[in-house]
């Protein structure tokens, strides 16, 4: 449907045609043209003929234009060649003229705007048998591509931003290249084209103090051909409440509630091993996900526990009366002798994050519940925010999900809408970079503007689920010759996250304070043959940095990460040596920090929280 309704004396006019070519409309219609497809660009549009009727000596065509581009069209022009003896008669609802064998027509004054989606039609009728041929639509290629020898522009540099201030800002970028010229660049705020200008800056105002937005920019050739967007940039304005998370870089470590049984680990550890001085942020793990709702993980150990003197954070016992103890109350202890640490319930992980899909398939009621949940009067004060685990959407992984792309990004924008600017609002997110992979399953780019961070999973490539390997690092920093799967490593996923639009000011990398191992390996270098799992404290295949560092010291470094070979097992895991390493490059890419999984499989001392904290400095 197009955006307006043509004249009455035009729609007159269309009537008696039809009236007088009613015979012929009854017959077969041929000589369908389909010239329309997939737009690549941000401004494109697409043209398709049909021919309506042919009465032998002449015909009736028509063009439909549709905009599939993200922006509003203001005009469109299209043209076609004919072959000598076919020519147009009489047209109506644009302006057609000819030059030669080429025929250019125009939109008319109400039928030119088109918004994203809409279309927007003109027919005539003309004489003789040829088909058009060479069709092109302000431009470019009717088909949605660009013209044979006319690439579009490149992208545009992601645009920096300077003089910031409550309701200002200025955006830069480097210029995007293209062998016709650069004609101008279309500047966006989130999804809204806010400004077309012709230099590589540009003057953004009228802004909300205090407020995050997120800026790209994509180019325009001579031919009104528009390239690929650059990569995009999220600023704060000054003023304003100040955010939860001020700024610096991001050290954070997951503390299990499970933890407090046979690992015996509490939260007064966090403060006597040294590491509560080396942290931003704790994620508490895990809330469940159980029929589309936010649900607690084990009340026992969140918030019904008894603490003893010498277990207690403050040295305090727990009294049988009081209103709130467990790790919840911990916390809190925690949160008041180190005011700078940010706590974050995080909900679902690799067992639970089945219950996300019937979470998905009604946010807004999911977000609620969840705001409920960590806002509950008996805790509110403990939690800065929450955290989303979903480990596997629109893929599988212990069970299969089938939500759809946008699924998650729906999701993220509930719950940031529920939680709002004064709360942070994060999420664990895969590291499968491999050709359609999980990086590929979900809209990672589009909910990163609902998101203050994502943590990405850089850990559990490879391990002993392999049982006859081959061995391999399961946190490789980089790819390696060898390495089982492509894509599988820290580097590519980060890649691939920044490619598809997330900024690195949003990624944390992952660090695992564990090693994954077999057993049953005669050689020492990875790529080995195994015969299965190696014995682990807790589960096979797994073992905690504090035991191996003793028990298999590292024999070697590959991909920017340990192994070790003792006896016929076989490890892999970080140590601070290559913590240093890894902390060095998310430096150099930018990224907002690290986390870690998990507090308890470090030393009495902290040495892996340590390196990270010193890492990053």
């Amino acid at each position: 449907m197009s955006t307006a309704s043509p004249p009455p004396t035009r729609r007159t006019r269309f009537f008696t045609r039809v009236a007088a070519v009613v015979a012929v409309l009854a017959l077969p219609v041929t000589g369908l043209v389909a010239l329309a497809g997939p737009a690549q660009a941000a401004a494109s549009a697409t043209a398709t003929y049909t021919k309506v009727s042919d009465w032998g000596s002449g015909f009736e065509g028509k063009w439909v234009v549709k905009n599939t581009g993200t922006t509003t069209l203001s005009s469109w022009t299209v043209e076609w060649d004919y072959p000598a003896g076919t020519s147009v008669t009489s047209a109506w609802d644009a302006t057609v003229t000819a030059s030669g064998t080429h025929w250019t027509a125009k939109n008319v004054g109400w039928n030119g705007t088109l918004a994203p989606g809409a279309t927007a039609s003109f027919g005539f009728n003309g004489s003789g048998s040829g088909a058009p041929s060479g069709c092109k639509i302000n431009g470019a290629s009717c088909d949605g591509g660009t013209q044979p020898g006319d690439a579009p522009p490149t992208a545009p540099g992601a645009p920096t931003a300077s003089n910031v201030a409550d309701t200002s800002l200025t955006l830069t970028w480097t210029p995007a290249t293209d062998d016709k010229g650069v004609k101008n660049y279309d500047v966006y705020r989130g999804s809204a084209k806010i400004a077309t200008v012709t230099g590589t800056s540009y003057a953004d105002s009228g802004l909300t103090k205090g407020t995050t937005y997120t800026y790209s920019v994509t180019a325009r050739d001579t031919a009104d051909q528009t390239g690929p967007s650059s990569g995009s940039t999220t600023v704060t304005t000054t003023g304003g409440v100040v955010p939860p998370d001020p700024g610096g870089k991001v050290k954070l470590g997951y503390f299990t509630n499970w933890g407090v049984y046979g690992r015996n680990y509490h939260v007064k550890n966090l403060v006597t091993s040294g590491t509560a001085s080396k942290i931003t942020h704790i994620n508490y793990a895990f809330g469940n996900v159980q029929n589309g709702q936010c649900t607690i993980g084990d009340a026992y150990a969140d918030y019904d526990k008894a603490y003893t003197a010498d277990q207690s954070v403050d040295g305090v016992a727990d009294t049988w009366d009081q209103p709130l103890r467990g790790n919840f109350n911990q916390l809190r202890k925690l949160k008041k002798q180190y005011p700078n640490i940010k706590v974050l319930w995080s909900f679902g992980g690799w067992t639970w994050s089945g219950g996300f899909p019937q979470a998905a398939a009604n946010p807004t009621a999911f977000a609620q519940s969840c705001y409920n949940l960590v806002e509950d009067p008996r805790w509110a004060d403990v939690f800065d925010g929450i955290d989303l685990d979903w480990e596997y959407p629109n893929a599988c992984g212990l069970s299969c999900d089938t939500s759809g792309a946008a699924a998650f990004k729906n999701l993220m924008q509930a719950v940031k809408s529920r939680f709002g600017a004064n709360n942070l609002v994060t999420a664990a997110i895969t590291a499968d970079a491999s050709d359609g992979g999980k990086i590929d399953k979900a809209d990672y780019a589009g909910a990163a503007q609902y998101t203050d961070f994502y943590n990405v999973m850089t850990y559990d490539f490879f391990g002993a689920w392999a049982a006859q390997g081959p061995t391999a690092p399961h946190s490789p920093l980089t790819s390696y010759a060898g390495i089982p799967q492509a894509g599988f490593n820290s580097a590519d996923a980060i890649a691939k996250l920044k490619a598809k639009g997330v900024p690195g000011s949003k990624l944390n990398l992952g660090i695992g304070f564990y090693g994954r191992g077999w057993t049953g390996v005669t050689q020492a270098a990875p790529g080995g043959t195994a015969t299965g799992p190696a014995p682990g404290t807790y589960e096979q295949g797994i073992e905690d940095y504090k035991v191996l560092k003793n028990s298999c010291p590292a024999t070697g470094t590959v991909a920017g990460t340990a192994y070790a070979k003792c006896g016929s097992n076989w490890w892999s895991y970080d140590t601070p040596a290559t913590i240093a390493g890894k902390m060095t490059w998310a430096k150099q890419q930018g990224l907002r920090g690290a986390f870690y999984w998990e507090f308890s499989g470090d030393t009495t001392n902290g040495e892996l929280a340590n390196a990270v904290h010193t890492g990053l400095q």
